[in-house]
């Protein structure tokens, strides 16, 4: 009788422990950077005269590095007392140490930003995303929320207002190129282009952080969140992405910005699916009905947004799973979540390797990015079975721990 009542109990699920909850957000992290990867190796638009898109740039422009920035969001706050925000010297304390951290990412970020290579590269903008953040880290979840929402509607009209008066400037306060170490001595053009003019504007894009600090003060060991995050989030990116298509296609939005558009060699219909980076978005209102990926429109936060939340909840559930199986089914998605900055920073090293060049013999694009996206799984999966740090992951772990006025092999 004790054995068979032994055997039954052990079928019961185990509890949600915080390690599995920690696993689904590294996993998220490392469907993030894998994204990334596809769109920075993989064609997004096919060679021909209309830029059809490709399976590529439908699935992963845009969503890919916003999932990325809306994750630091959600680290941030587990980070930082999950549920609870820090209060009074832990705040200041923390804040100290994610400056400090911002600080290295810059610094890697601006060093790749040296490198003849034919991608945005994301870290200075990450990094300085960390700082912008810092104001809001103390907020309880309904200011998060709030906060959160009103930046996605605001930011993007004030944008669309600043950014002609920046481009109006002599010189134009934009780069054209990824931020280095010589961009310092030009401090207002680099400012300009990580704020409102560059691929990634942090003004707009601080609405990703504040997203994700909302999430993580959500109790995600509850059942339900993560089934919430998952539906609410499929729900809100449809909702945002069928707005900015009605707006498009059937409320006279594409014929009017077809009136106003300076870009030849853009056509119109496939930028607006793939990545409107390298438009000037001006002369039209209509450009902010617009959800297309890296317009940085209310509608494209919004989707994005939520396909983020809806990754998160998926990777949740899916940590669940793997803890009720006793089998780490994350544990390839994990292990490159575990270390995304040196993995990012190796990969986009690599590919200035062939910058201008050919690929070597017998390689393929497809090619390319299968031999990175396995590098990175199996280098995160070694990693995480010998519970080491990745050495930038180890810098930024220790510039935290310096801020916070801790020893860096304090426990």
């Amino acid at each position: 009788m004790t054995s068979r009542a032994t055997a039954r109990t052990s079928r019961v699920p185990r509890p949600s422990r915080p390690a599995g909850r920690l696993r689904g957000i590294d996993a998220a992290r490392g469907l993030a950077l894998l994204g990334m990867m596809a769109t920075h190796l993989l064609p997004t638009f096919e060679a021909n005269a209309d830029l059809t898109p490709t399976w590529i740039g439908l699935t992963f422009s845009g969503r890919a590095a916003a999932l990325f920035a809306v994750l630091a969001g959600v680290g941030l706050a587990l980070s930082t007392g999950k549920q609870v925000p820090p209060e009074g010297a832990a705040l200041n304390a923390a804040r100290r140490g994610i400056a400090l951290r911002a600080l290295v990412i810059a610094a890697v970020g601006l060093s790749l930003g040296g490198l003849e290579v034919n991608l945005a590269i994301i870290l200075v903008h990450y990094a300085a995303l960390f700082l912008c953040v810092l104001p809001f880290l103390g907020l309880k979840l309904k200011a998060l929320c709030a906060w959160a929402a009103g930046w996605i509607l605001v930011s993007p009209v004030l944008a669309y207002l600043l950014r002609p008066w920046l481009m109006a400037s002599d010189p134009p306060l934009n780069l054209g190129h990824n931020p280095s170490w010589e961009d310092l001595a030009t401090p207002f053009p680099l400012l300009g282009d990580l704020f409102l003019t560059g691929y990634y504007p942090v003004f707009q894009w601080l609405a990703y952080l504040l997203v994700g600090l909302a999430i993580g003060r959500l109790a995600l060991t509850k059942a339900m969140i993560p089934v919430v995050l998952l539906t609410g989030g499929i729900a809100v990116a449809a909702l945002a992405k069928a707005l900015g298509t009605a707006a498009m296609e059937n409320w006279g939005g594409r014929a009017a910005l077809e009136d106003v558009l300076n870009a030849p060699g853009y056509p119109l219909d496939s930028v607006l699916q793939v990545n409107l980076t390298g438009i000037r978005q001006e002369g039209s209102w209509w450009w902010l009905a617009a959800a297309a990926p890296h317009s940085a429109t209310t509608l494209d936060l919004a989707h994005t947004s939520g396909v983020a939340a809806a990754v998160v909840g998926a990777c949740l559930l899916l940590g669940r799973l793997a803890e009720w199986l006793d089998l780490d089914l994350l544990l390839p998605l994990r292990g490159a979540g575990a270390m995304t900055l040196t993995l990012y920073t190796v990969h986009v090293w690599v590919v200035s390797g062939f910058y201008l060049k050919p690929l070597p013999a017998g390689w393929t694009e497809d090619g390319m990015y299968f031999a990175h996206a396995a590098t990175a799984i199996i280098v995160g999966t070694a990693f995480v079975l010998l519970k080491w740090r990745g050495p930038l992951e180890w810098a930024g772990h220790a510039a935290n721990r310096i801020g916070r006025g801790e020893r860096i092999g304090q426990p």
